[in-house]
């Protein structure tokens, strides 16, 4: 086996340093024309410089019998003009003879490369040898198959099932298809948590629309007071679940990758100031503060964006007594541009900070009648923030109030992209 490998290496660096070899006579070969043409060129130039300029040089001849009677002629309309070419064949067969002694010797040196290509096929030589090795060796399939059949062991409806075979040589993939089950588990539950939720937000307005529904059917015919108050509850609860369609359409959209976002360069104060003043008149209960900056452009969907910054204004709001101030801050920050949304409500406990942005949750505070909310709105914030690659941070004390801190990458660093 090892003649055989040996054997085809050295034919196939022969093979190798023969077809460099005639690639480089075709090169030698080549150079040599050029120099004959370009010095045949240059000294029939010269030779036409010296005609007068009123004659026109009609055909040429090149006559003689030996290199050093030979002449070039020039015919013109008006005579002839010869041209002792002896000096230039001279020039010319001297420098011919140099290079090609030169080309001569180095494809005779050429010749002997195929002991260096051989040497630099060794490692090549020694793969090969290997791989023809480690294909005589029989497989063993048997652990495989007791990984497979472990596989097929796992339950595919139970949490925290994992695959084990107790070998030791399986163990990485062990590890990556268990790491691999629990992504999808984890999937699946949120899946099935996400349809449970839903399902119960839609149900109470739809219970309520029903109630009212009844009411008007029993009493509201004859009485103008339960008919005006049974609209009234039942446009209410509509525009509501309305709402609520409406966030779990775009959450849906966003984890299918159907939520486009309509990229441009803007400047992110000036989206603070419009949420300010639309914020300032139809909220008097609260004082709104903003504190704003030159030159703060981001690339992004504008109107997302500003979906955002509404969304935790309208959270602040919701959770601040009257009277109290909501700040709203938008500056640089090294190469990112922040906006900054801070209220001195009640605070969210630490214990809840890390679930704020789950979709339907709410704290115990907030399921009330005053606050309301479906518990969506942090959720669709936080999709359009890492949307946009942005970064949140939330700060928080129990009394004291909430700060939301949300960077993006300035413009100049931004790719204006759809995504």
């Amino acid at each position: 086996m090892n003649n055989n490998i040996s054997k085809r290496t050295s034919s196939i660096a022969r093979g190798i340093n023969t077809a460099f070899w005639f690639n480089k006579l075709k090169a030698f070969f080549t150079l040599d024309l050029l120099i004959l043409l370009v010095s045949f060129g240059l000294f029939g130039y010269n030779s036409f410089k010296t005609i007068p300029e009123d004659e026109y040089v009609r055909s040429f001849t090149i006559s003689g019998e030996s290199y050093r009677d030979v002449v070039l002629n020039l015919f013109t309309d008006i005579g002839t003009y010869s041209f002792p070419m002896k000096e230039y064949v001279y020039f010319t067969g001297v420098v011919l003879t140099a290079v090609i002694a030169y080309q001569l010797l180095n494809l005779l040196f050429s010749l002997t490369h195929t002991g260096r290509i051989r040497r630099k096929l060794k490692p090549l030589n020694e793969l090969a040898m290997q791989a023809e090795a480690i294909s005589e060796v029989p497989l063993d399939t048997t652990k495989f198959e007791e990984l497979e059949e472990a596989i097929l062991k796992v339950p595919a409806d139970k949490n925290g099932a994992r695959i084990s075979t107790g070998d030791e040589d399986l163990a990485s993939i062990e590890a990556a298809l268990n790491s691999l089950l629990y992504r999808m588990q984890e999937a699946r539950m949120q899946q099935a948590r996400f349809v449970d939720d839903a399902s119960h937000e839609l149900r109470t307005p739809i219970q309520v629309i029903q109630g009212y529904a009844n009411m008007l059917d029993r009493w509201g015919k004859d009485d103008p007071a339960v008919l005006e108050e049974s609209i009234a509850a039942i446009k209410n609860e509509s525009e509501n679940m309305k709402e609520l369609i409406d966030q779990l359409l775009f959450l849906a959209r966003g984890d299918n990758g159907r939520q486009k976002l309509s990229m441009e360069k803007f400047d992110l104060s000036l989206v603070m100031r419009e949420v300010w003043e639309e914020s300032s008149m139809i909220d008097p209960d609260h004082k709104y503060d903003i504190e704003e900056n030159e030159g703060c452009c981001i690339s992004g969907d504008l109107a997302m964006i500003k979906q955002s910054i509404r969304i935790f204004v309208q959270n602040a709001a919701k959770y601040s007594a009257k009277g109290d101030t909501i700040k709203l801050t938008v500056k640089k920050a090294d190469d990112r541009v922040v906006y900054i949304v801070q209220d001195e409500g009640i605070g969210i406990a630490g214990e809840e900070l890390s679930h704020i942005f789950e979709r339907f949750y709410r704290s115990d505070k907030a399921r009330n009648s005053s606050t309301g909310g479906s518990g969506l709105g942090l959720s669709i914030a936080k999709w359009i923030i890492d949307a946009h690659k942005g970064t949140v941070e939330v700060l928080s004390r129990q009394g004291i109030g909430t700060r939301i801190t949300v960077s993006f990458e300035k413009a100049e660093n931004n790719e204006a992209e759809s995504n």
